[in-house]
């Protein structure tokens, strides 16, 4: 029977988004006394995707790298499935916390599941309903099997409630961990005014023709202003050609780490992604952004008249960015809670167990 003989709860993550979402909730842990300890599967494994955000947020290594790599979604998953049970098993925690919506969130949830052990979702409720998404289909699946949902809005709260699911409202933990850090100053190292661009999703690199429509999009804009693009090792492997095709008006960089991405964030005339994460920092970092979707999962920043959605053609891409670049955000009304999620979260671990 599991019940902390080792360690009380089991932290999984394996992507940029969850070491940022990880870094607040070990603060909190730590300053309340629960013992924990990290499993990273290595789907992020290229250092500038994991080991610079590691050191760049004041992580420790985590206690488990289980070398997974890129691979097919089903052998990605099986992968997870078949390491993390043996950590599990060894570990004998008296949780497992899954962050986000990707396969390490899907996987450890999953075999937490299994082995009867109760699973916290962290950023629970969330939806795009777009199924096409391999993210949607994480978030669902986790969301079904999970034990505790800590929803980051309250839109989260009341989507699983028509799922016949009991959220709980704790706010965001991406707003903690933009609280908790001191953004540095790049604006030597990239002059303004510029627009900044992540292109990483699937739905957009799998699909040469909507890439390039997006390409071209930034090639219109570039007349006008400089693009700096810090290109995903996905994206840059697919579109070696494009990428490589740089100009004065058109920066490719490695990607950042955290700290000099917020920077860059804040700093930018205007945001055009199709990241999750993104939206939301743009968002409270009041930078206009432009999400290359046909859904998002974070409506309240569209509804904030923050973000807008723009398919995959060039000229709309555009004009959209040249209507909402220096626009005026306001953060009056601010959904994703008030900057102490992981303090909440922990807190009501440290109660009910």
């Amino acid at each position: 029977m599991y019940g902390g003989k080792y360690v009380m709860v089991i932290h999984i993550v394996g992507a940029r988004p969850q070491f940022i979402k990880l870094a607040p909730i070990v603060k909190a842990f730590r300053d309340i006394d629960i013992s924990f300890k990290v499993i990273h599967t290595g789907q992020h494994y290229d250092y500038n995707m994991s080991d610079l955000h590691f050191k760049t947020l004041g992580l420790v290594e985590p206690e488990y790298n289980l070398d997974i790599g890129s691979s097919s979604h089903a052998k990605q998953t099986a992968r997870m499935l078949e390491d993390i049970e043996d950590v599990l098993n060894k570990e004998k925690p008296c949780l497992v916390m899954v962050y986000g919506d990707t396969n390490s969130t899907l996987s450890g949830a999953l075999c937490a599941a299994k082995l009867n052990i109760p699973i916290a979702h962290v950023e629970a409720g969330v939806r795009s309903f777009d199924m096409h998404m391999p993210e949607e289909i994480n978030r669902l699946l986790t969301d079904r099997v999970s034990t505790f949902h800590f929803c980051p809005t309250d839109n989260a709260v009341g989507l699983l409630k028509k799922e016949g699911i009991n959220g709980i409202f704790t706010g965001d933990v991406m707003y903690d961990a933009l609280l908790d850090i001191s953004i540095p100053d790049t604006s030597n190292t990239y002059p303004h005014p510029f627009i900044l661009t992540t292109i990483h999703r699937a739905e957009n690199t799998d699909n040469i023709d909507r890439f390039t429509e997006i390409w071209n999009g930034l090639k219109l804009l570039s007349k006008d202003i400089r693009i700096i693009f810090p290109a995903h090792p996905r994206t840059r492997n697919m579109y070696k050609d494009i990428l490589s095709r740089n100009d004065h008006t058109i920066t490719i960089t490695d990607p950042v780490s955290y700290l000099e991405m917020i920077s860059m964030i804040k700093d930018a005339s205007c945001m055009i992604t199709d990241s999750g994460g993104v939206q939301k920092e743009a968002f409270l970092l009041k930078t206009p952004c432009i999400t290359v979707r046909d859904t998002t999962e974070w409506p309240e920043t569209i509804d904030a008249g923050a973000n807008c959605l723009v398919p995959t053609d060039a000229n709309r891409i555009y004009l959209k960015t040249k209507d909402m670049t220096n626009a005026m955000i306001n953060l009056e009304k601010n959904p994703f809670g008030d900057g102490k999620a992981s303090h909440h979260i922990a807190k009501f671990i440290k109660d009910r167990f």
